[in-house]
């Protein structure tokens, strides 16, 4: 009798295994909020926040120094965020120069690159001056990071600028950075020494050693020239338009 029994358990075994595995859990409830048979949702609305210093660097050119610096961060999800950058110039007589705040809503457009609106206040030594800003930031073939914005003021002036760096890795720690920063405008300005067309560049090249990805001290050679109209007032102002120093700080990011 058994040996009967034993073949007639192994068919119906096999075919109810398949059965077993086909038939959802009964008992396996839907998260809090969520319909049944309703799909999981994609953690894309988490908020994040980021922070960094490209720039923190005291300038020598042998006679006085500068100190620089030139930071972004950001609060938001991956498609929407909230931005402040910063940057400026302190002169060793105390004065400080190209001081730039902007705050700044972005909306990820593609997978590289964000489109950017807001305000820009231009706060330093000279007659304080408001923009509103539009431009992209990303990600450019060949690893480019990238920047590029308008702006328009209260009085109908315009202006453009374009950020551009690239990190070249020599070692895991060792890194070469080229950065580049052009300034247009469309009018002239005399109380903030700044004349129509190409106005200024700030340009240099720092190796940096990251002992930890977010520390990294660096030197480096960095120069700085004031062309055209803007060159004119500067000389006007007994300023120099053409600059080469020598750069030495840290990069820092949180």
């Amino acid at each position: 009798m058994s040996a009967r029994i034993i073949p007639v358990v192994a068919i119906l075994f096999a075919f109810a295994a398949p059965a077993v595995a086909e038939t959802p859990a009964a008992n396996v409830e839907p998260p809090l909020g969520m319909e049944p048979g309703a799909m999981q949702p994609v953690m894309d609305q988490a908020i994040f926040a980021h922070a960094i210093f490209n720039q923190l660097e005291g300038r020598w050119n042998g006679s006085n120094t500068q100190f620089r610096w030139d930071g972004q961060g950001w609060v938001g999800t991956d498609y929407d965020k909230l931005w402040i950058k910063s940057e400026g110039t302190l002169q060793s007589s105390g004065t400080l120069d190209d001081g730039q705040q902007q705050f700044l809503y972005s909306r990820a457009i593609t997978t590289y690159f964000d489109l950017q609106g807001g305000l820009r206040s231009d706060i330093d030594s000279r007659p304080t001056r408001s923009w509103a800003a539009f431009g992209i930031q990303g990600l450019a073939p060949y690893f480019f990071d990238l920047e590029v914005t308008g702006f328009v003021s209260g009085e109908g002036h315009l202006a453009a600028k374009l950020e551009a760096s690239y990190d070249l890795l020599l070692t895991q720690q060792l890194i070469l950075q080229p950065q580049i920063e052009l300034n247009v405008y469309s009018k002239a300005d005399p109380t903030s020494l700044i004349g129509n067309g190409f106005s200024d560049i700030d340009t240099g090249l720092r190796l940096r050693y990251e002992i930890d990805r977010k520390f990294a001290p660096y030197v480096g050679v960095v120069y700085q020239g004031k062309f055209g109209q803007t060159a004119n007032f500067a000389r006007q102002a007994g300023e120099s338009t053409s600059d080469v120093r020598f750069a030495f700080g840290i990069r820092v990011w949180f």
